[in-house]
């Protein structure tokens, strides 16, 4: 399988991190400096655990930012994982940016600021939560620890001129390259249930550890992105929260993890939704599969752990089988097995992500749609109304792709049979190139 890893820091971007204990507003700077609101931000401790980058710049100096989970010198549970992630963002970082609360320092404040010593050639503490004038003079106190520093309010957007000027300072000197890949980059979101294994498919597709992975449901809260290259085509891959029914949804954070899946979805070209081959298809996967296709996504029913089903002839086609008259809204998608701890599937995955691509990017001419209009309603004229109202469709143009779009005029389009409207989208995607997506008709007058 020819997938390689593709960021930008390998295309000589300098990769700025920034690192704290919880609850010191590292997610906030971070939604500040990108200029929206990319990572959840709640006063609950340690609600970042992946890190998240993003490309983004400063005055035009174009840099990757990545905010990291909380250092924790008192751990459970997951926080291992979250300290040794951010730990590995560090070491790779050309500036750490240390971020402390006004408000007081903490022994988790000084473990970290020794751990960091070895780093302080290209280190900026910078000191949050300066609302007013006293709390500014105490920014002072922190310039004990010997590094340089410069006091914000990330919240309120306070000095952040500041801030950005030491950044661009701190950055001189190191090489600006321009971007290896000039081209489109294919958005691809992995969604599905809670442990269908979609950060362990995002970290096999990126070559990395993007994404922790955890028995633990609920692990993957913010949207993790990555990229990848597969046959000369850029990938950036979204690895999302595990979207549970909304009775299951106790948390805040939990609340704002799901919804930012379900947004992610939107931002989307093609969305691989993990189904447990061992569970099957559950009424959630039915709805986020219906959320992609009434957004004419692409969307492909992914099989994961097919490794642990017991071998028996034809089980593929029989599963495939019950998942099309079980729900048949997506009878044109794709289904493909896979096992992402095995990597097993992923080239037949890819290959068919690339084939649905090209079908969201075709397009159909105006004179040919119209030619097999004709010969359709020949075959099967639009059925008549009440009243003995003749519906007639008088012309058909494709008005958008991806997702794909086609503008119908007819006669009359209040009343116009939905029936006939699904017969002109089969015969449109069997016809013209689209078997895999799904293409949406918008009835017009005139």
């Amino acid at each position: 399988m020819s997938v390689s890893t593709s960021s930008a820091a390998k295309k000589g971007l300098p990769r700025v991190v920034i690192a704290g204990r919880p609850n010191v507003g590292k997610s906030t700077l971070f939604n500040r400096m990108v200029g929206n609101r990319r990572a959840i931000t709640d006063p609950t401790p340690g609600v970042t655990r992946d890190p998240l980058e993003v490309k983004t710049a400063i005055n035009g100096r174009p840099l990757l930012l990545v905010d990291t989970g909380g250092f924790k010198l008192e751990k459970d549970a997951l926080d291992d994982l979250v300290v040794q992630r951010s730990r590995e963002m560090i070491d790779s970082a050309d500036l750490i940016l240390l971020l402390m609360d006004v408000t007081g320092i903490t022994p988790e404040d000084e473990s970290f600021v020794e751990y960091l010593r070895p780093y302080s050639e290209h280190l900026l503490l910078v000191v949050n939560k300066v609302d007013n004038d006293k709390r500014a003079q105490d920014v002072w106190n922190y310039t004990a620890f010997g590094f340089d520093v410069v006091g914000i309010s990330a919240a309120h957007g306070g000095n952040m001129n500041e801030l950005e000027e030491y950044i661009l300072k701190k950055l001189e000197g190191f090489s600006e390259e321009a971007d290896e890949v000039s081209q489109e980059e294919i958005k691809l979101a992995i969604v599905g249930k809670p442990n269908t294994g979609k950060s362990t498919l995002t970290n096999l597709l990126t070559g990395s550890s993007l994404s922790i992975v955890s028995e633990i449901p609920g692990t993957t809260r913010d949207v993790v992105e990555g990229r990848f290259i597969y046959k000369d085509n850029i990938f950036n891959v979204l690895d999302t929260a595990g979207i549970r029914r909304k009775s299951k949804v106790t948390e805040n954070v939990e609340y704002y993890s799901v919804n930012r899946a379900i947004k992610t979805i939107e931002r989307a070209d093609l969305v691989f939704l993990l189904i447990d081959a061992q569970d099957g298809l559950a009424d959630q996967d039915k709805k986020i599969a219906s959320l992609a296709v009434t957004r004419g996504k692409g969307i492909i029913l992914v099989l994961n752990k097919w490794d642990k089903l017991e071998h028996i002839p034809n089980r593929f086609q029989a599963v495939e089988d019950r998942i099309r008259f079980l729900f048949p809204i997506v009878s044109f998608a794709p289904i493909i097995s896979i096992s992402a701890l095995e990597n097993t599937g992923i080239e037949d995955l890819l290959s068919t992500g690339l084939k649905v691509w090209r079908q969201l990017n075709k397009s159909s001419p105006t004179a040919a749609i119209n030619k097999a209009l004709g010969k359709w309603q020949d075959q099967y004229a639009p059925p008549s109304g009440k009243q003995r109202l003749r519906y007639k469709v008088r012309y058909c143009t494709q008005s958008g792709s991806n997702p794909v779009r086609f503008a119908l005029f007819v006669n009359k389009k209040k009343g116009f049979p939905q029936g006939y409207v699904q017969f002109l989208k089969n015969q449109i995607r069997k016809e013209f190139g689209y078997s895999h997506i799904p293409i949406i008709i918008d009835t017009r007058e005139g």
